[in-house]
């Protein structure tokens, strides 16, 4: 049965679909809309995302989209394993700039739904890690945003040193949450 997991951020949730295994291999249904409608998650995916991060050390984010053209994500792991972080970046919620921080990994097999209005981004553990993800709207380049991975504000405790990382030109780049564009 599907394990729903809320987080210390109204709307993020670590989800564990159940994994059956035998000396084949294993099956999963990761995602059944009529399961999740049950569980009260209705959601109208739209694209599947999959990257690949040869290396451990690999940050990416953190990223969002604004409206009209925003994203929730579904995030999973299908190989090595991730240091995923979720910042809520609506200025009028209770938890403004407040993060959840959640390995999820193939071995787990557990993912993070993350709403609209969250930045999101994530760190490699472990070398040739693939990270897939659903979305609820089309990459738009015109409404695609990012955070510095790094800001003092937030203070995410990422668990590698700085040195270690490897980041995008964009990324590094990336405004502070007090600059950036964010929701109301």
């Amino acid at each position: 049965m599907l394990e729903i997991r809320p987080t210390a951020l109204e709307g993020v949730r670590e989800i564990r679909a159940p994994r059956y295994s035998d000396e084949r291999g294993f099956f999963s249904e990761v995602w059944n809309a009529a399961d999740w409608a049950g569980q009260g998650l209705r959601f109208d995916w739209v694209q599947d995302n999959h990257s690949l991060s040869r290396s451990r050390g690999v940050l990416r984010g953190l990223h969002y989209q604004v409206p009209p053209s925003a994203q929730e994500k579904l995030v999973r792991v299908t190989r090595g394993a991730v240091y995923d972080v979720a910042v809520d970046i609506r200025r009028s919620s209770p938890t403004f700039g407040r993060w959840i921080g959640a390995i999820l990994s193939a071995a787990e097999w557990n993912q993070l739904l993350i709403p609209a209005g969250f930045a999101h981004g994530f760190l490699t553990l472990e070398e040739d890690t693939e990270v897939q993800y659903k979305v609820t709207a089309p990459y738009s380049a015109a409404h695609d945003r990012a955070i510095r991975w790094n800001d003092p504000a937030l203070g995410i405790e990422w668990p590698m040193a700085e040195a270690e990382l490897t980041l995008s030109d964009k990324d590094r780049r990336a405004p502070l949450l007090a600059e950036a564009e964010l929701f109301a």
